[in-house]
């Protein structure tokens, strides 16, 4: 996800952005299941990507990963729990939600 402003600056140019996206969500596959949890959390904090989700068809889980101090603080949403997301403090979403669409 990008906001407008992001979406602006790179109107008919590379598709670049030099500034970290609000939210990015990493859907896990059998093969990228150690890139998605391990190599890509610590390439987007040193992005400085604030929230990051990992939606885990494979376990029926989604884990929110919120930046603080350079490492992501993890929490891990299942079944009927309602997402928490700093980035969108309004969303009404539980995981199962997520796995039914």
């Amino acid at each position: 996800m990008i906001t407008n402003e992001q979406a602006k600056s790179i109107e008919s140019t590379s598709a670049i952005l030099k500034t970290a996206p609000p939210l990015l969500v990493e859907v896990v596959s059998p093969e990228t299941i150690d890139r998605d949890y391990n190599q890509k959390t610590s390439e987007y904090a040193a992005m400085g990507v604030v929230e990051y989700w990992i939606v885990d068809p494979l376990k029926n889980k989604v884990t929110v990963c919120l930046l603080d101090n350079g490492s992501y603080k993890q929490t891990v949403f299942t079944g009927n729990q309602q997402i928490i997301s700093q980035t969108f403090a309004e969303l009404t979403l539980t995981a199962q939600q997520v796995f039914s669409a």
